[in-house]
């Protein structure tokens, strides 16, 4: 408790628990109720067969529960354990959980022998509780050595082809942080755990009073006695003492620390350690993991992700599922494209609902079936419900910019029906582009477009102003761009007019773009006119009322009303009055 203070005073928060199983202390509830009622959050993991009520009481407060699950029977799981009886104890502590209204993680620990039961392990962590997950899918070796227990964990470790199927790489993720020094070792640098010590959050602390920054490390020149001295002095002086004395030499530059699977790779120093007694040291079970891993990511990059380009602006979807040629409507071939580009954005698609009964999802700024909208910290949250139903089929959730978002559906079926009308299978993308586009001085308008000699034209107008009308007049003498909705967009050289997927009655569209040569508000009339306006008050007006919006914000309002004045100020509007008789197109070329 001493100890925790200490920490605490350090601006510590959040705690792991863990063991072995931390519940054999017989003072357990009494340590745990002191961490759990000072600390924001904690992480708890134990086997369950230990849980009393009273435990169960105190696992209730803010904080994750990990219970682990070796099988589905007694007979397998008790194998594992070699603990007759443990099954029986296990789900004994799950009922006390389920009782004392204890939220839990069933964590399934997969190994050769209950892999063959993993399917029926899913369906009972399923049946005990919505939140579920496979722990580590790869086994380590023993701490101690020794070296039959280690022929016994070799003997029980997956297939490298099944720990990448259970645990196979988020590929998005990785991506997201490429560049940094994610995998803690430089190519040129042999210090091991410089770049561990260097941007540690974190500690740990073993069953002796032994403190360090890896929970792996078990070398006592590496470890601080807490006995002897204070938590504050271990980590403000110790550990960064300690930031050159693991060298990897020759053996890891020649080895790990040069090696093309880096990038795949889950090796680490305490790994090589547990394996052959160096840190220095590969492992052989690691490199065929690692060799599973980027072949994943190349299966992945070709079936699992597409890429599109609307209003200069790539769009990157992966998916869980993979991709076919009519997973999308055929409307989004035209904007399809190889890679990223310059300004990419990313949504990645799951196939399972998170659990959001009781989950605090923030400030809720919008409820209008079928969407409920709410902001917390730098997040937005969208649920969908289905035919406005308060039955929510999927949440999206946005980063701030709405340059990232994982969209989690309940299920698969829509997604294998194909056919999809927005890349990120909400109503439509315009709820994001629209925000996207306000940060880039760009906006979509309730409009049609086309390119005529080279030079764009938008025609802006609200439904039944006559914007498909036009578009069928100017088919075969002008490049359709879309005929309902189109991108304007500011750049150096001035404003831009792009095609979007999002046509109405004509269903042609282009990802093409062009320099805006004016813009045109139509009117119906018996004659064709052009009649150019001269009131800058009445285009902001005009314009302000075509705007496709977004959820509204006072930041989204701001920077799109100083992208209208610049509209006004830069571009030639007219009132276009026209007749069905087709007269108007030679107006049109005139200007």
């Amino acid at each position: 408790m001493a100890i925790f203070d200490e920490a605490r005073k350090l601006g510590c928060r959040s705690w792991s628990i863990s063991g072995g199983e931390p519940m054999t202390r017989p003072d357990f509830a009494e340590i745990f109720d002191y961490i759990t009622r000072r600390s924001f959050s904690y992480t708890l993991n134990t086997n369950g067969t230990l849980i009393t009520p009273e435990i169960a009481q105190l696992m209730r407060r803010k904080g994750t529960n990990l219970v682990a699950l070796y099988g589905a029977t007694a007979e397998v799981h008790d194998h594992i354990t070699r603990n007759k009886g443990s099954f029986d104890a296990v789900v004994k502590g799950f009922s006390t959980l389920m009782e004392e209204g204890a939220d839990f993680t069933v964590q399934l620990v997969p190994m050769r022998d209950n892999y063959h039961q993993l399917d029926e392990m899913v369906c009972l962590a399923r049946s005990l509780s919505p939140s579920w997950r496979v722990g580590a899918a790869w086994l380590y070796l023993s701490a101690s050595g020794d070296q039959d227990r280690n022929e016994e964990i070799r003997n029980m470790r997956l297939d490298p082809s099944e720990v990448i199927e259970l645990d196979g790489p988020d590929i998005t993720y990785d991506e997201g942080i490429e560049g940094e020094d994610w995998y803690n070792h430089l190519v040129d640098d042999d210090r091991l755990f410089a770049s561990c010590i260097s941007k540690r959050r974190g500690f740990h602390i073993d069953p002796y009073g032994g403190m360090t920054f890896c929970d792996f490390i078990k070398d006592p020149a590496l470890r601080y006695d807490l006995r002897k001295g204070c938590f504050e002095e271990c980590w403000e002086e110790f550990i960064p003492s300690i930031v050159d004395k693991v060298r990897g030499g020759q053996e890891y530059l020649e080895n790990c620390g040069s090696c093309d699977l880096r990038d795949n790779c889950r090796w680490c120093p305490v790994y090589g350690y547990l394996e052959h007694r160096r840190f220095s040291a590969k492992v052989d079970y690691l490199c065929s993991v690692a060799r599973e891993s980027r072949k994943f990511k190349a299966d992945w990059r070709k079936n699992h992700r597409r890429y599109y380009q609307i209003g200069g602006i790539t769009i990157q979807v992966d998916s869980d599922l993979p991709f076919t040629e009519s997973t999308f409507h055929p409307k989004f071939k035209a904007f399809e494209i190889e890679g990223p580009g310059e300004d990419t954005i990313f949504i990645r698609h799951h196939f399972s609902l998170p659990d959001l009964e009781d989950r605090d999802l923030g400030e809720e700024v919008y409820h209008n079936l079928p969407w409920i909208i709410h902001r917390k910290g730098n997040s937005w949250i969208y649920e969908g419900s289905v035919h406005r139903t308060h039955h929510i089929d999927r949440v999206a959730v946005f980063n701030r910019e709405h340059t990232r978002a994982r969209v989690y559906h309940d299920g698969q079926e829509r997604f294998l029906r194909g056919g999809l009308e927005s890349l990120a299978n909400i109503i439509t993308d315009q709820i994001f582009l629209a925000r996207l586009l306000s940060d880039r001085e760009g906006c979509i308008l309730h409009s049609s477009g086309v390119i005529l000699d080279g030079k764009g034209l938008l025609f802006v107008g609200h439904s039944e102003a006559g914007k498909s009308t036009i578009v069928k007049m100017l088919t075969g003498m002008a490049e359709i761009l879309c005929d309902d909705r189109n991108i304007l967009k500011r750049l150096p050289e001035g404003f831009r007019v792009y095609g979007t997927w999002s046509h109405g009655e004509v269903p042609v569209v282009s990802a093409a773009s062009a320099p805006l040569k004016s813009i045109l508000f139509l009117e119906k009339a018996e004659v064709n006119r052009l009649i150019k306006i001269e009131n800058s008050r009445e285009v902001a007006g005009r314009l302000l009322g075509c705007l496709i919006k977004p959820l509204t914000t006072a930041d989204w309002w701001e920077k799109s009303l100083s992208l209208v004045e610049k509209i006004v100020r830069e571009v030639p509007c007219y009132r276009l009055q026209f007749d069905e008789s087709g007269g108007v197109v030679d107006l049109l070329k005139d200007i």
